[in-house]
């Protein structure tokens, strides 16, 4: 097909509400509901991919591949020549495999993309972008920002939009600003740009679903507000001839058990750690062996292979762990990459793995207190609440926003370090397909409309939304 062809392509916006599961649909979700009920729609579970996280799960929608190709194999990994943990890289270039919108210019040359808060981010070859990208000053201050492209887009967007909510994207104070604040930034480029494509991050049920787990009164707040937004945006989208996808990369379901495996690990004498001016600091090169937590997966790596049957034997014992995978179980899972660990182990799903591996927490380091998710070696949901044990948390926090103003150096160590708080998580396939995370869009030749009764898989996503990005008007 020549260029002119774009023309006759739909306009399609993908709208990815995080958390989102069919137990979640209800009374507290009137507009998803309607979605869901649609007669020129068709929904499914998506059965998740391992690990079923942010960065592994938008890698394989977009790519089409398993994790083990594409090499996004969690938030979280272990990079060997560096002997360092990498988390929440945002480099596109991570994600090894044609993207989406890669496959459709093939034919389509002209084809536009806007990538609006999904993760690997930077240096992609869409055509517009945006992200939390705060700045790094030398003398240790961090400033709140974003990062676009093209980078004249920053100064604009903020102008009309107002400086993004970036304490509402994580920590203690994360909730809806951030998620109206995409919704909003989303529309922006849909005024200035009208892409093609559209792909929009709302992460708004992520905190309370984490903090509180699933009970509806728990719960029934945030569900109303993101389903107020999405409403919102969908409406704005239809009305200038888009049309909206919803979906989500995980359903998250409840947790009583924290896992502190690299404790179990230091107790048997293969962790390795340095005192850091009185505080403990992992020092994982060193490490036997250590594990990289990412939720209700981690990704146990080997310096020391003459150890690895113990090591294996252990992880078998360990409470709340539901399956240790090895050799070709680990490609059998879809983790076949040289990111991934030498044993991948998985959570029973009421339990999840901490990074903790300090035995006594006045010797924790003082990241542990804070929100850190680079310096951390693994994901860290504890950094979602203020720490109980503090008696004044606001005051606090008012306390070290002021020492920043003042010039002087702050750790803004507010977050706790009890990992049973914690009451959602994610990672594994859950159990039940109410849990699964869930597509809705409009009708394709290749699909009948409503419900369908088969799960799709993960790397199947792609098929789906390329089948929708490229059918005649």
């Amino acid at each position: 097909m020549n260029q002119s062809s774009t023309a006759d392509l739909p306009r399609i916006a993908v709208i990815n509400v995080v958390g989102l599961c069919r137990r979640l649909i209800g009374s507290d979700t009137p507009f998803l509901k309607q979605m869901l009920e649609r007669p020129d729609y068709q929904s499914t579970a998506i059965e998740p991919c391992l690990p079923a996280v942010t960065s592994t799960m938008q890698a394989t929608y977009l790519t089409g591949k398993a994790p083990g190709d594409h090499g996004i194999v969690g938030n979280y990994w272990y990079d060997r020549d560096y002997a360092e943990h990498r988390g929440w890289k945002q480099s596109n270039h991570l994600v090894q495999g044609d993207k989406l919108w890669e496959v459709i210019r093939r034919d389509h040359p002209d084809y536009t993309c806007a990538k609006v808060f999904w993760w690997n981010n930077m240096y992609s070859s869409v055509d517009y972008s945006i992200t939390p990208r705060p700045i790094y000053c030398s003398d240790g201050k961090k400033v709140f920002d974003i990062q676009t492209w093209p980078m004249d887009i920053r100064p604009q967007i903020k102008a009309d939009l107002g400086d993004f909510p970036f304490p509402s994207f994580w920590g203690p104070a994360a909730g809806l600003p951030s998620s109206a604040w995409i919704a909003e930034s989303a529309k922006w480029y849909e005024q200035q740009y009208s892409p093609h494509l559209s792909l929009i991050y709302l992460p708004h049920l992520d905190y309370n679903l984490q903090r509180h787990g699933t009970d509806p009164q728990d719960i029934a707040g945030d569900l109303s507000e993101i389903d107020s937004i999405v409403a919102d945006l969908v409406g704005y989208l239809e009305n200038r001839g888009v049309q909206p996808v919803i979906l989500s990369e995980y359903g998250i379901t409840p947790v009583h058990r924290p896992i502190h495996i690299n404790r179990v690990f230091r107790e048997k004498g293969w962790l390795s750690y340095r005192d850091e001016l009185g505080r403990e600091q992992i020092d994982i090169g060193a490490c036997q062996v250590f594990a990289i937590a990412d939720h209700q997966l981690a990704h146990v790596y080997l310096n020391d292979p003459s150890i690895r049957a113990e090591v294996v034997a252990c992880l078998e014992q360990m409470d709340g762990v539901s399956t240790v995978l090895t050799g070709t179980a680990i490609a059998g899972a879809g983790l076949d990459h040289e990111r991934s660990g030498d044993i991948v182990v998985l959570a029973e799903e009421d339990s999840w793995f901490t990074y903790y591996y300090w035995l006594d927490d006045d010797k924790a380091p003082d990241y542990a207190r804070c929100v850190d998710i680079h310096r951390k070696p693994g994901y860290d949901p504890a950094e979602l609440f203020l720490d109980p044990a503090i008696p004044l948390p606001k005051l606090k926090i008012v306390k070290r926003l002021l020492q920043k103003k003042l010039g002087f150096r702050m750790l803004m160590d507010v977050v706790p370090v009890d990992a049973t708080l914690v009451k959602g998580s994610h990672g594994i396939i859950p159990h039940s397909e109410l849990d699964y995370p869930i597509y809705i869009g409009p009708s394709t030749p290749s699909g009948s409309a409503a419900q369908s009764d088969s799960a799709l898989a993960a790397t199947e996503v792609f098929r789906k939304l390329h089948d929708l990005a490229t059918s005649q008007k």
